[in-house]
């Protein structure tokens, strides 16, 4: 059975977010609301479960804009603080709830977290601390939350080994220069794909919008959306005119729908 499913976009830009302390370039200066780019994040609502890729410094404000307040399970791509930093703000959520919120990610992310937010891992915890169960993600297979299957996508960040992650015919693919073979393989048929692309000056560990461009005509999907992008960009409308059609930069509070069935592949 194939279901139609949300997916908000609750932030679509780099580590220092747009508009950048200090600056008054033409982007951080824009009146467009699209040109204000908080750090990349996802908020996914797939039958009734409700999935957030990644909690940088700005997960709270991101979700009071978009009025959520539910949140199952949390799944990481990386450790880098941008992705990973507004973790604590999930309690209000674990409060109501009384449950611990459940994260995922690769070993080395979850051992990253433990260290970080050390007090929602003790064994006597203080009272108002956030109480989370990690669980480590295989990254060879897919895994299910709450009924859900994932996909996790190996993705090279730089000189990092990270995740992507794809769920029914859409992936969301953030902080990457480089997608294995193997990988490109998991992302056969998907409609839908969110694909890094910081700006147009070569990096070393993300793609330049080209590259990515290049990227996802070699996938295919149906519709493409870039995310994880600089103040160097550009405006939001300067570069959407540049655009091959079905292709588009995101923005945030971009809300999607997408197909979701385990039966699928």
């Amino acid at each position: 059975m194939t279901l139609i499913n949300q997916f908000i976009l609750l932030g679509s830009g780099t580590s220092q977010g747009v508009p950048v302390i200090g600056c008054d370039c033409v982007v951080c200066s824009s009146n467009n609301p699209k040109d204000n780019r908080t750090r990349t994040s996802a908020y996914i609502q797939v039958n009734g479960i409700h999935l957030v890729i990644d909690t940088g410094p700005d997960f709270r404000m991101q979700m009071l804009r978009e009025g959520l307040s539910k949140v199952d399970a949390v799944l990481f791509t990386h450790e880098h603080q941008d992705h990973m930093a507004g973790l604590d703000d999930v309690r209000p959520m674990i409060f109501r709830s009384g449950k611990a919120m459940a994260i995922y990610g690769q070993s080395r992310v979850i051992s990253r977290i433990k260290k970080a937010f050390h007090y929602a891992f003790e064994t006597q915890p203080y009272p108002g601390a956030p109480r989370i169960d990690a669980f480590e993600v295989d990254e060879s297979k897919p895994f299910t939350v709450e009924g859900i299957e994932i996909i996790p996508i190996p993705v090279d960040h730089g000189n990092l080994a990270i995740l992507g992650y794809r769920i029914g015919d859409m992936a969301f693919l953030t902080d990457v220069n480089h997608i294995p073979p193997a990988s490109m393989a998991k992302l056969i048929g998907i409609k839908t794909l969110f694909l890094d692309a910081l700006h147009h000056k070569n990096h070393f560990s993300h793609f330049t919008l080209e590259q990515a461009v290049l990227k996802a005509k070699e996938i295919g999907a149906e519709k493409t959306y870039f995310i994880h992008m600089s103040h160097y960009m550009g405006t939001h409308q300067a570069t959407m005119d540049s655009l091959d059609p079905g292709m588009e930069l995101a923005y945030d509070g971009l809300k999607i729908d997408f197909n979701y069935s385990s039966k699928e592949r």
